[in-house]
């Protein structure tokens, strides 16, 4: 679509004397009024002429691969209409050609882009909860890449900080009650369960918790670090499983533990800022100049211990000067807020001109209909066990329609966990999710199932075109291109994946592409239900199996994007 916006512009350009670049082009609301549309508004003081006489004006000057040029009815809207020999061959031998890179570009330029996503808590399980940050993370590094970036995906994991103290009391006391090399996950959930809940009765328990943690946080290399490393160690193992379910990658895996050494230079460079100051023994940052009210950024304790944004400051200062990067984005939950304005704010006052680069993806929280997930009280949905529920769902539904697929299991893996992605991906992602089976594992409607069988569709229709030797390899006749007027709405829908791309990176929001991907497949299946593809005159069986091709090949290239499969049967 972008050859033909670009041609209207400079045929819009040629004919005002405007530059190019300012002419804006819209969707018409109505697709039968034409493919582009462009609001005479903007000219109206240049031309000094009232919007619609300007667009009656150019309606008869402008020309090119174009079947209709209108203006509306004493309207100030021009609306263009390509050619459809043109519109569908240009789209759908693009699309083809591109593959899973259709839509790829060099905006980008190799400019740096750190995703900070997933973190999870070491010792603590994968929940629900952590599904959001993955997902996202990994969906924007997908799509910035596509788009000429380099990004730089980081797993921030949550391996320092004060519950460390408590997790190292707790084994010291009732390790041997479970069994933690066997089954890490719930055997450290119990135990850090087990210290809140005796904690309140016991309070000594809290004391043994923050010397285990000073002792950690000295760099001291006795039990208390080899108990936090074996746990470390452990976690990640577990983590690694979920993440090749969803076939997630990290360019980097640093946790808060990775920035240790760098923390007294940290201090050091914000101290020397001239902005600290000493508040009942411990260090802050007033942030009042910022924003009224807002709470001051506390970086060290009275005890001398650091804090999370004390080791986010750490990351912030590192990554900047070893990526110098264009775009950092933390795609951490809204109930971070504060702590993300506060960093930003320390960034503020120290004058960085690199802060404007820094932004909060947030998005809503993932909750269970009696309220909030939390480890601490025990009320977790592990994600592995979602996944699994979900791959035996998928796996119910296969046997019931198509009890002889071969590959049952691997597809089921594939519908099931892509079912649990899409549903999330779908949402704005600053909403709350309320977490329910039945409408996370629904196969029917606005699902990622739905947009997976619209792709296992159009294989088949290509495997049966083969077999009856009606595929244009067999046949080797030319698409009659202009027979796919009835199509349009695919074809322009398809036309329109590359801007689908480039906004849901620019705005961090993957729901734009699976909006994106249902609006195609609807039209898609639209269109199968009043066509036949096989069967029909040649150069038109040809054109329309060009079609179907290349909608599958959209289908496919957008739901890789998201990370969800494509298993060509169903």
């Amino acid at each position: 679509m972008k050859r033909f916006a670009d041609e209207i512009r400079a045929a819009i350009a040629a004919a005002t004397g405007i530059d190019a670049s300012e002419v804006r082009l819209e969707k018409p609301r109505d697709i039968a009024m034409g493919d582009f549309a462009f609001p005479c508004f903007a000219l109206a003081k240049t031309l000094r002429q009232a919007p619609p006489a300007i667009a009656a004006d150019l309606a008869g000057k402008l020309n090119g691969s174009f079947s209709k040029i209108e203006a509306v009815a004493t309207g100030p809207y021009l609306n263009f209409k390509v050619e459809v020999a043109a519109l569908s061959q240009a789209i759908i031998e693009s699309a083809i050609e591109g593959g899973l890179s259709y839509g790829k570009s060099d905006e980008g330029g190799g400019r740096k882009v750190v995703i900070d996503f997933s973190s999870p808590n070491i010792a603590k399980p994968m929940h629900v909860g952590h599904l959001r940050s993955t997902i996202l993370g990994a969906a924007l590094h997908r799509m910035h890449a596509l788009l000429g970036y380099e990004p730089v995906g980081i797993n921030h994991i949550g391996d320092w900080g004060s519950q460390f103290g408590k997790l190292v009391a707790a084994i010291a006391r009732w390790g041997d009650t479970v069994d933690i090399d066997a089954d890490p996950i719930p055997a450290l959930l119990a135990l850090y369960v087990r210290f809140h809940d005796e904690a309140e009765g016991d309070p000594t328990l809290e004391e043994e918790a923050r010397a285990a943690f000073r002792e950690l946080e000295s760099g001291v290399d006795g039990e208390v670090r080899s108990t936090w490393r074996k746990i470390t160690e452990l976690s990640l193992a577990e983590f690694n499983k979920t993440y090749e379910r969803l076939g997630v990658e990290f360019d980097l895996v640093r946790g808060e533990a990775w920035y240790e050494d760098k923390l007294e230079a940290t201090l050091e460079r914000i101290q020397a800022s001239g902005i600290t100051e000493e508040s009942d023994g411990a260090t802050i940052v007033d942030l009042s100049s910022i924003r009224k009210k807002m709470a001051p950024c506390l970086l060290k304790k009275t005890d001398g211990t650091t804090l999370y944004a004390t080791r986010d400051m750490a990351a912030l200062f590192s990554r900047q000067a070893e990526f110098d990067f264009h775009r950092l984005l933390w795609v951490v939950g809204s109930d971070q807020k504060l702590h993300f304005e506060q960093l930003k704010g320390v960034l503020k006052r120290m004058e960085l001109p690199w802060e404007p680069a820094c932004e909060h993806v947030a998005f809503g929280m993932m909750r269970l209909p009696e309220g909030k997930l939390s480890t601490r009280a025990g009320k977790v949905v592990f994600l592995g066990d979602v996944l699994d529920r979900a791959v035996e769902e998928a796996r119910k539904t296969i046997a019931e329609k198509n009890p002889n697929l071969p590959n049952a299991g691997a597809v089921a893996e594939q519908v099931g966990v892509g079912a649990i992605v899409f549903n999330d991906l779908k949402r704005e992602r600053i909403k709350d999710v309320l977490f329910q089976w039945e409408e996370v594992l629904s196969f029917e409607g606005e699902t990622g199932p739905y947009v997976q069988y619209t792709f296992a569709r159009t294989r088949s229709i290509l495997r049966k075109a083969k077999a009856a030797g009606e595929d244009t390899a067999t046949t080797k006749v030319a698409p009659d291109w202009a027979a796919l007027e009835d199509a349009r709405g695919v074809l322009l829908a398809m036309g329109r994946y590359p801007e689908a791309i480039r906004t849901a990176a620019a705005d961090a929001e993957p729901s734009h592409l699976t909006q994106f991907l249902l609006g195609l497949s609807r039209e898609t299946n639209s269109w199968y239900a009043n066509h036949r593809v096989l069967g029909e005159a040649p150069n038109i069986t040809a054109a329309r199996l060009a079609l179907v091709e290349a909608a599958g090949s959209v289908i496919e290239a957008g739901l890789t994007m998201l990370g969800v499969a494509s298993p060509s049967e169903m």
